[in-house]
């Protein structure tokens, strides 16, 4: 494993890139701050010391330190929200997907917090120690979206056996139905972490995931404690009538107004033999870029790129993009009910 130092500058491996270490997540991710001024979160083993810092010793961020994303400005000119007729009652939930479903014994968790309604949520993440809160996370997540929260190792699953959510809801530029907020404690039984049959396909994500809901259509769901029976009950209310797979959602996209771009590479490409990551990342930003080009002069025009959820490298790549080259273009996670998952939205202004 490459040993790296706060303040180090280096390179990415197998994507374009680099920066200067700031920190650390946990034993294996690193946060390296971008030449564009963001903090991108990677695998050590994929940074390569390029400019050594000084001799300063390595300080790891605390892995149970709450992280605070601060509410983002609100644009003069922003879209609006797409709603649905469903999400003026709100739902939302908790899902955790292992990294390594194979190995439930040593894999780690990704957190998300996902909310499937036309609001914008206010939210706080706590977990309760003895009679007090900790945060976890806290910040704002738009509709029909969904949010990662942390990383779990096995040694975290004990913090987690009970945590509460606190959220407000609003919209934005518009009149709304006024919510209650709502605070709700969830009891977790994490024993359902080591169990297969504990992780259940889902609405909101490509692979299995263990799902608690903190509210249902508008009705919260205070002190639930997640069992095998809960989840499989709770699956088959969610599931929609019209259930149909990520292609149906693909083909359906095409028929609407929006311009609709499969970015994976099997789509664009009949083969990717003799490429690199690097070379397969190069030609679909270069494919991104093509179609940003084509419809830049239509204004008000959307365009939705569908990336796939992946370790976030395309996506990531695709913001900087936007960023750099396209700064007056607005950007927004596209709706997981019309879009399904790992696709962002782009609107040309």
């Amino acid at each position: 494993m490459n040993k790296l130092t706060i303040g180090d500058t280096v390179r990415f491996l197998n994507t374009i890139g680099g920066g200067i270490v700031k920190g650390f997540r946990n034993k294996q991710v690193v946060i390296v701050e971008d030449e564009h001024g963001f903090d991108v979160p990677v695998l050590i083993s994929e940074c390569v010391v390029v400019q050594p810092a000084g001799n300063e010793k390595l300080t790891q961020l605390p892995q149970s330190a709450p992280r605070f994303n601060p509410p983002v400005e609100e644009k003069k000119e922003e879209e609006p929200a797409e709603e649905t007729p469903e999400g003026e009652k709100i739902t939302a939930c908790l899902a955790w997907l292992p990294m390594d479903i194979k190995n439930l014994s040593s894999t780690t968790y990704e957190c998300y917090f996902v909310n499937d309604s036309n609001y914008y949520l206010f939210f706080n993440y706590m977990s309760r120690e003895e009679d007090s809160l900790r945060i976890r996370y806290s910040g704002l997540i738009e509709p029909n979206t969904k949010i990662f929260l942390e990383e779990l190792e096995k040694g975290d699953l004990n913090e987690i056996e009970r945590i509460t959510i606190q959220f407000i809801a609003f919209k934005r530029n518009k009149p709304f139905n006024e919510k209650p907020p709502c605070s709700v404690e969830l009891r977790i039984d994490t024993v359902k972490f080591y169990k297969l049959h504990s992780f259940h396909e889902n609405d909101y994500f490509e692979d299995d995931a263990l799902t608690c809901f903190v509210i249902r259509n508008d009705i919260p769901e205070d002190k639930l404690r997640i069992s095998a029976g809960d989840l499989e009950q709770a699956m088959k209310e969610k599931k929609r009538e019209d259930d149909r797979p990520q292609r149906a959602r693909i083909e359906k996209i095409k028929k609407e107004a929006a311009t609709m771009v499969d970015l994976h590479i099997n789509e664009l490409l009949d083969t990717t033999a003799g490429m690199n990551n690097a070379e397969i990342l190069e030609y679909q930003l270069g494919k991104f870029n093509e179609v940003m080009n084509e419809h830049i002069h239509r204004k008000n025009h959307k365009i939705v790129f569908i990336h796939g959820k992946g370790d976030g490298v395309l996506r990531n790549a695709i913001i900087k993009e936007l960023k750099k080259n396209y700064p007056k273009c607005f950007h927004q996670d596209a709706s997981f009910r019309e879009y399904g998952y790992g696709a962002t939205m782009v609107t040309i202004k």
